[in-house]
């Protein structure tokens, strides 16, 4: 027994107060006036009487009342020890990562699972759980043999890359509600590439012990693996040499230095075959060609598999990379221009014809002769600084941006004396003319968001861009996203802008396409900004390609709101996962599995696209034992060892039995003080 605040009992001199009052109190007694002490025997009086404890319960009771105050203001408590097995939570975790697929490392997990559950005692409550990407809670706490076994079995193998992260942060957000100790169960091949970036991630509460269950036979096998594919998402000739082919990167981990063949399958046709020397645990690239696909959207994969009498893979499950291919006509691109200009649509279409990834055919259209031209007929259009544009055409381009296409407006020295941007619909302050200033007659750019597609990495040179003139546009009104901002004030002109409109894009270049606003056709990065705005205002991204597990693919614009077109997928097993409600409302979708889903999007536009796991989950390597140890010691306060923690002993207050003790005290002083006032009265 103890004391949580014990200078409270320094109260204890509170006791003399009963004994002054029943014994030390002043005997005082009432003069009564009389004739004659004559009569009077002379004698010493005895004070004995006065010295003695007078009403003794009364006395008891006020002592104890007394002292219990005390002792209830000083907290005492006793040590109990903590929760034994029946009041420990069993907390069971499967790793479903895609590594797990090696050999027997998933089966030997759940069995080891399944034993754990078995051994737990009657009365102890358990709780079942998934790790991949994300922590997935399969049980509440509960002491049902049969629905902790079920949830054991009923784990599906994964495709997703493990997260250690991901398991201490659901243990940490389960520690504020369970407080009670936990003995974690980790059934893992311990992964390396597991681990986040900051161990710190991974550290386990106080409350929490960690048992780790390695599966497998802890050292890695060789494995080699694709590690990478490049290649088009839409091709339109196939003997077109600088676009049908596909980059491929082997790699090895734990590996000899051997030789490998390397396949290309088109629709599960073999089509191209290469052989390679891929060095130990190093990389090899590879060049595979043509790519000869049909019209349409093709299933397409590279393989890497062994030659004659070559050393055999340890996980062969990440041979293979898919990735979709749509081979279609070129698609036309709508280009309108003023009258008098002609450079625009000459650096334009230079650029859209050198894009190794673009198959597009520039247009060029007069703005006199446009109010004829139908949008739906081509991919998207450009609007290259357009003094007046037809109204005609100017509504049939918003209802076409609206039901999924897209515009890339160019506003020049023309665009800059309208009212507001076509399409886009936002004010034009001002035009800017940068070369009549002081200084260097030019404006540079400050600030490039690398985030957005169409800019990619911001690599391309926009920092050494020179712009001679630029419209002011009033994007914020417009609530259009800034991609591109130049330094010329306190907040900078907005010189590349997107707003989505309905299902669709407008891209606004708050400048020229020519060489007189601006330098940007002079600029080594024109092609690739040009080559990554049409596949973006085309959609063709989206379409084809190949994609990451656990990657999202936008389905419908954010923002567009109830577009009433509904979405559809199909997942690789052929189902579909989308209930009706979620169809014509949900903006995006998660990629969960590998291989190929089938998509339609809000615009009506189909797709097919290629999912492979995350290629980190192909290296083997272990963490190493030093870390394991630390980790599974890294529970309790201060760096404690987390199997001590449940060994330690807890106080139990007893703050509300004394004070429960104490009013029972008050209560029978209360009635004996009663009691004894009217004997009090009768002496007197």
């Amino acid at each position: 027994m103890g004391f949580l605040t014990p200078w409270f009992l320094a109260g204890a001199a509170a006791l003399g107060v009963p004994v002054f009052v029943h014994l030390l109190r002043r005997q005082t007694t009432t003069p009564q006036p009389v004739s004659s002490l004559m009569f009077f025997e002379q004698g010493t009086q005895s004070s004995t009487r006065h010295r003695k404890l007078r009403y003794l319960l009364l006395f008891a009771l006020r002592t104890a009342l007394v002292a219990l105050l005390v002792l209830a203001f000083a907290n005492p408590f006793v040590r109990r020890a903590n929760a034994g097995a029946s009041g420990r939570l069993l907390l069971v975790v499967v790793d479903n990562s895609y590594s797990m697929r090696e050999g027997t490392r998933f089966a030997d997990a759940k069995r080891g699972a399944l034993e754990v559950l078995g051994a737990k005692a009657g009365g102890q409550r358990a709780q079942v759980m998934a790790l991949g990407a994300e922590l997935q809670v399969l049980t509440q706490p509960v002491q049902d043999a049969g629905t902790l076994r079920a949830a054991v079995e009923g784990i599906q193998q994964g495709d997703s890359k493990g997260n250690f992260g991901e398991l201490g942060h659901g243990l940490r957000a389960l520690a504020e509600t369970v407080h009670t100790p936990v003995e974690l169960h980790l059934f893992s091949d311990m992964q390396k590439t597991e681990m986040p970036g900051n161990f710190a991630d991974m550290v386990l509460p106080g409350n929490v012990k960690l048992v780790l269950h390695p599966v497998g036979s802890g050292v890695a096998g060789p494995n080699w693996t694709v590690e990478s594919v490049s290649a088009p998402a839409q091709l339109a000739d196939p003997k077109d040499k600088r676009r049908s082919r596909v980059e491929a990167v082997v790699a090895g981990f734990g590996t000899p230095a051997v030789a490998k063949m390397v396949s290309l399958l088109v629709n599960g046709r073999t089509i191209a075959t290469k052989r390679v020397d891929v060095p130990a645990n190093g990389r090899v690239k590879v060049e595979l060609e043509p790519l000869d696909v049909p019209y349409g959207f093709s299933r397409c994969e590279v393989r890497v598999g062994p030659v004659a009498g070559g050393v055999a893979d340890a996980f062969p499950a990440d041979d293979g990379s898919v990735f979709s291919v749509r081979r279609s006509d070129p698609e036309r691109v709508a280009f309108v221009h003023g009258a008098g200009d002609g450079r625009s649509a000459l650096y334009f279409g230079a650029a859209l014809g050198a894009a190794a990834e673009s198959s597009f055919v520039l247009q060029p259209v007069n703005v006199e002769q446009s109010a004829d031209v139908d949008p739906t007929r081509y991919a998207f259009v450009v609007l290259s600084d357009v003094g007046t544009l037809p109204s005609i055409l100017e509504n049939s381009l918003t209802q076409y941006v609206k039901g999924g296409g897209s515009v890339l407006v160019a506003a020049g020295t023309s665009s800059g004396r309208r009212g507001k941007i076509p399409v886009l619909g936002a004010d034009v302050l001002d035009g800017k003319y940068y070369s009549r200033d002081a200084g260097d007659g030019f404006a540079k750019v400050a600030q490039v968001d690398g985030t957005h597609a169409v800019i990619g990495d911001g690599s391309d040179g926009w920092t050494e861009l020179k712009v001679f003139y630029a419209t002011r546009v009033d994007a914020a009104k417009a609530g259009a996203r800034v991609l591109v901002r130049l330094g010329d004030g306190a907040n900078g002109t907005p010189l590349l802008m997107d707003k989505a409109l309905g299902e669709g894009h407008v891209v606004v270049l708050a400048s020229g396409l020519e060489n007189l606003t601006n330098d940007l056709p002079l600029q080594p990065g024109f092609v690739p900004f040009v080559d990554r705005a049409a596949r973006y205002l085309s959609g063709e991204d989206r379409l084809g390609g190949t994609r990451v597990v656990d990657s999202f693919v936008q389905l419908r614009t954010a923002g567009a709101g109830q577009s009433g077109a509904g979405v559809e997928v199909v997942d690789p097993e052929g189902r579909r996962p989308l209930s009706l409600a979620e169809a014509g409302s949900i903006q995006s979708y998660q990629l969960t599995r590998s291989g190929f889903y089938q998509l339609r999007f809000a615009n009506g536009k189909d797709g097919v696209v290629g999912v492979n796991p995350d290629r980190r989950e192909s290296d083997m390597t272990m963490i190493p034992e030093d870390v394991l140890k630390l980790w599974s010691g890294s529970g309790g306060p201060e760096g404690a060892p987390s199997g001590e923690i449940a060994a330690k002993e807890t106080p139990m207050s007893l703050w509300w039995w004394v004070m429960l003790l104490a009013l029972v005290a008050a209560v029978a002083e209360s009635v004996v003080a009663t009691g004894y006032l009217g004997t009090q009265r009768e002496e007197a």
